[in-house]
């Protein structure tokens, strides 16, 4: 990355350049998403303004007070981002100790020190689980749901009422919320559907050309490019919502030949952050918890298909995890499930003596 007999006039500054650039090409070559090569140098050079010093003079020490600091500072972050912080300056002295490219003698040549693994066993955090979230964000019981897409429908009817054309971005949010629930769907998920990711399922023929849904934006591994999926259908109320949209409702919004599946008044696609003020406010009218989000209505379908019987192989294929284990961690058995499931196990004689 530096040109051999040339010395640089700031040399600091141009072997920590050649090193960033060194390292973006070393990810590019592992195909990561450019937007992901990004925020990580990015983190890289916030991390080296907080020591105020280059990379071959970075001490162990500098990495726990950057945590401290992450986790004290006004609005501390989550010890999950922490932990992918930390793990991307560990990444990143992988880098510049490998003997392969040379950082060592190149930093020896021009600052007489060399770069080292600052992060280690005893300052890393561990991660016993795969998910991370507040346990407070739970699935919603059975009664809340209904009550959501109740208050959610409800709105369309007073806007309608009073003559206002609100009623179609209100009808479009209520359709929206549905489908993310009746097909577990990340928000981004959902909000980049187009008219033509539903299709039909030879094996369902009963609900038409709404049998599968072909998710393009699944969750990104590692900075890879988003996984893709497709999601079967298992409820008709849901092929009802969505084709009562798709047929009366979207047309009206006039896309055209368009394939966005929400457009937004002005003919855009829908933002997530539109979704995520829109559940807030029906939230907070029907008094619920104010850590409830989006992703709430995925935790409610993966613990509803099983409480309902639903293999969870099935489940876990259905909502795109790689681990069974985190299928487990999103499913919020309800009491009535769990009681119901004990009583058959006490009537059966199962639980011994």
């Amino acid at each position: 990355m530096l040109a051999d007999g040339v010395v640089p006039l700031h040399p600091q500054e141009a072997v920590f350049a050649a090193m960033l650039t060194g390292w973006e090409r070393q990810q590019c070559a592992r195909l990561l998403a450019a937007s992901t090569i990004k925020a990580r140098v990015d983190l890289v050079r916030r991390f080296a303004a907080f020591t105020g010093t280059p990379p071959w003079e970075w001490l162990p020490g500098d990495v726990e007070d950057w945590a401290t600091d992450l986790l004290s500072s006004p609005g501390p972050l989550a010890r999950s981002t922490v932990r992918t912080y930390l793990n991307q300056i560990a990444m990143f002295c992988d880098y510049l100790t490998d003997a392969r490219y040379g950082w060592a003698e190149q930093c020896v040549e021009y600052f007489g020190t060399h770069p080292s693994q600052i992060c280690h066993e005893g300052n890393m955090p561990s991660h016993s689980s795969p998910y991370e979230g507040r346990p407070e964000v739970r699935a919603l019981t059975r009664r809340e749901l209904q009550d959501f897409f109740d208050y959610a429908d409800e709105q369309v009817l007073r806007a309608r009422a009073s003559g206002r054309k609100g009623w179609l971005p209100a009808f479009r949010d209520a359709a929206l919320f549905k489908v993310i629930y009746g097909w577990g769907l990340r928000r981004r998920e959902a909000g980049n559907l187009d008219l033509a990711d539903f299709s039909r399922n030879p094996k369902a023929p009963e609900f038409g050309r709404y049998g599968a849904c072909y998710v393009r934006f699944g969750k990104a591994v590692k900075g890879s490019s988003p996984r893709r999926r497709t999601v079967l259908t298992v409820w008709d109320w849901s092929v009802e919502a969505v084709a009562e949209y798709v047929e009366e409702v979207r047309p009206l919004f006039g896309v055209g030949k368009r394939q966005l599946l929400w457009p937004s008044e002005r003919g855009g696609r829908i933002t997530g952050r539109h979704i995520t003020r829109r559940f807030a406010e029906y939230r907070d009218a029907l008094g619920l918890e104010e850590v409830l989000h989006p992703h709430c209505l995925r935790h409610s379908y993966i613990t509803h298909l099983i409480e309902d019987g639903a293999d969870p192989f099935f489940v876990q294929r259905q909502v795109g995890h790689a681990w069974g284990s985190t299928t487990a961690i999103y499913t919020h058995a309800g009491s009535d499930f769990m009681n119901n499931a004990l009583r058959e196990v006490l009537d059966a004689g199962l639980g011994g003596q």
